[in-house]
């Protein structure tokens, strides 16, 4: 029987496409359910509208919200490789939230993302949801980015958090970043309102038992000039995937140009390793203001070389993070899950393809 031509070009079109064109192809098709609303108790404080200066009519904001005192500010990247992963994160942090109405989320896209299609995604799960997606040119941060142990940190997204306060409007004064492979299980407005004390920039949660010199190349730490950074500082490893952000106190210190002093460094001479954390650690370590344990259980991907399965840490639990080489959305795709996949399942909101006849 002759094959029909529809998926004869089909099958054309998937032999020819690199698997990276595949992949993101992929991604750009998928469907999500759409997720419940959410509503405030009735302790939660009333928004007070203020007149915003800087309203795109486009965006799902309502407009005057997005300078409220009273709201929660939200923080995260927004492409369509981790689009499953950022779904169940928002459902998670509204789900557990107290006061969800309050919450505004910030997504960051690359610019030469298709921003219709992640805002009508976004819409169509969370159509109550207010947010607005920002514009992060690739160019930033593209002559900066050096290699890495995993390709997958090298992308100029992962940078897009050291902009924030260049992003975000000035009205928004505190913001809570959250990677896309994680989700809450507790209230965020508790860590959003961490305090941060009359100095610190950023608040996350230290991990002073890693081995800190693990994340800097022998030639940082052979330089006095470099290795000195550390002096008089208790420097201790914390994971960016999660930070409560002075954005005030960010903007008076220009600690944007902090960051990206090292990377020009670290372009002449290779002092670490990984990614997008080193410039945080040399310019924050040791100077940040602490957060407890519970809302960062990271490292649930495993290493970034395996990706093999972890257990929790010790402790209570507000937040999972799958940070490392391994992603629940893609263990359970490919029927390999790890035991913990099973905490991040219930809030996948992703439709399955075939609709099976009760």
């Amino acid at each position: 029987m002759p094959m029909p031509p529809p998926l004869l070009l089909l099958l054309l079109l998937l032999l020819f496409l690199s698997p990276a064109t595949a992949t993101n192809a992929a991604a750009t098709t998928q469907q999500f359910r759409e997720a419940p609303q959410f509503y405030n108790s009735q302790d939660c404080p009333s928004i007070t509208t203020l007149p915003d200066v800087d309203v795109d009519p486009d965006e799902s904001d309502d407009g005057h919200m997005i300078c409220s005192p009273q709201a929660v500010h939200v923080a995260m990247t927004l492409d369509t490789a981790y689009i499953r992963g950022s779904m169940a994160a928002i459902l998670s942090v509204l789900q557990h939230s107290s006061c969800p109405q309050n919450a505004v989320f910030h997504f960051v896209a690359s610019a030469a993302a298709n921003a219709s299609l992640l805002r009508q995604t976004i819409s169509t799960s969370f159509p109550y949801l207010k947010f607005r997606i920002y514009a992060f040119d690739d160019s930033h941060v593209s002559g900066l980015i050096s290699t890495s142990i995993r390709s997958a940190l090298d992308c100029p997204l992962n940078y897009a958090r050291s902009y924030l306060a260049d992003l975000l409007p000035l009205c928004v004064r505190r913001v809570v970043y959250l990677d896309s492979d994680l989700i809450l299980v507790d209230d965020i407005a508790k860590l959003s309102a961490t305090p941060l004390g009359s100095v610190a920039v950023l608040a996350a949660p230290e991990y002073c038992n890693a081995n800190f010199t693990s994340y800097f190349t022998s030639a940082f730490w052979s330089n006095p000039s470099l290795s000195l950074t550390f002096a008089d500082r208790h420097a201790c490893y914390f994971n960016t995937g999660v930070m409560v952000i002075d954005l005030d106190r960010w903007r008076g210190d220009d600690y944007t140009a902090k960051i990206e002093e090292w990377m020009e460094l670290q372009k002449r001479m290779r002092i670490y390793e990984l990614g997008s954390l080193p410039p945080f650690l040399l310019v924050f370590a040791g100077k940040i203001a602490p957060v407890e344990h519970r809302w960062n259980q990271h490292g649930l991907g495993g290493d970034n070389f395996r990706g093999l399965c972890r257990d929790l840490h010790p402790g209570a639990v507000s937040l999972l993070h799958w940070s490392g080489k391994g992603k629940p959305w893609a263990r359970l795709e490919a029927n390999r899950p790890c035991p913990l996949d099973a905490l991040w399942a219930p809030y996948d909101l992703l439709e399955t393809p075939f609709v099976l006849d009760s």
